[in-house]
């Protein structure tokens, strides 16, 4: 059976941080929550790097933070996946080389209209960013999850191994939004080009029925690592327009919710060598007790 990490993925959402009860009174500080919840968890999945690119001093302080054998997956940016970014998130230098008229719009970006030679330069700091983590040990994934409109296609898994390409350095994990990737008439040749070129799939628990609704089915697709991010079955928000993440992760699994992912894990550990489990339900204290308690049903095999 392989290694199995269980962890949040946030430890800076603002509702656990002023609603929840994780906290010690006395974890005031950006420092000491990153510490105290190391010594909660071995795993964190770094979700800031979205909305804004990371930066090797951040790095430095969160290996400084952690223990030795801590493990940070990091989200990539929105720009490297296609989503739309805030024009104020991409770096001062290269937003003031962009066209005028494109800034004063203060529309979202999107890495198709950039200039090239903009769209390199993200790629080279973000993979700079993050290489004291990897000198350390301590980056598990970089995760690449898809937006709603990247749906199964050569162009699509054209992309999927440019990024993979580009941070070859470290692990790119993939996590697919649109429901064509894992249909039922195109769920082996995904499975099938994740397999053939090392990738490891990101299973899900999500509220389905939706486009961008996967199924949650539990395979590896890589021998090293395989993954589990629970979001949560919030149908009624899912797909809603205009409202906060918390809002839309704002569920919490039952037992017999999180029981039904134990053979489904046992099942990833006999696959590959390390599997992480992450609770990205992150509302008040929802995700760090969900992964508690999915942790001890798993210890309780």
């Amino acid at each position: 059976m392989g290694k199995l990490l269980v962890g949040t993925s946030s430890w800076t959402d603002e509702t656990l941080v002023k609603e929840g009860s994780f906290y010690p009174a006395e974890a005031r500080t950006a420092e000491a929550r990153l510490r105290y919840y190391a010594t909660q968890f071995p795993l964190v999945e770094v979700d800031s790097t979205y909305y804004f690119p990371p930066s090797e001093r951040n790095a430095e302080l969160w290996i400084e933070r952690t223990p030795s054998d801590f493990t940070f997956n990091i989200k990539a940016y929105s720009l490297l996946t296609n989503h739309p970014t805030r024009i104020d998130s991409l770096y001062k230098d290269l937003r003031e080389t962009l066209p005028q008229d494109m800034v004063a719009a203060g529309r979202n970006l999107y890495r198709e209209n950039l200039p090239d030679a903009v769209v390199e330069e993200v790629w080279k700091r973000f993979h700079d960013a993050l290489m004291p983590l990897h000198s350390a040990g301590k980056l598990g994934a970089v995760l690449f999850q898809f937006p709603q409109w990247f749906v199964i296609g050569r162009k699509s898994r054209e992309y999927v191994l440019e990024c993979a390409s580009r941070l070859r350095d470290y692990r790119v994990a993939v996590e697919f939004r649109h429901r064509s990737w894992m249909s039922a008439e195109n769920r082996e040749e995904t499975l099938a080009f994740l397999v053939d070129h090392d990738l490891p799939y990101v299973c899900v628990d999500m509220p389905q029925g939706f486009e961008s609704s996967v199924p949650p089915i539990a395979i590896a697709t890589a021998e090293d690592l395989s993954l589990v991010r629970f979001h949560g079955r919030n149908s009624s928000v899912w797909d809603a327009k205009n409202i906060t993440a918390s809002e839309r992760f704002r569920y919490r699994y039952s037992e017999e919710e999180l029981r039904e992912w134990v053979p489904r894990v046992e099942a990833l550990t006999a696959q590959a060598r390390e599997t992480h489990l992450l609770m990205n339900n992150c509302y008040r204290d929802y995700a760090v007790d969900n992964a508690r308690e999915l942790r001890q049903l798993l210890l309780d095999l």
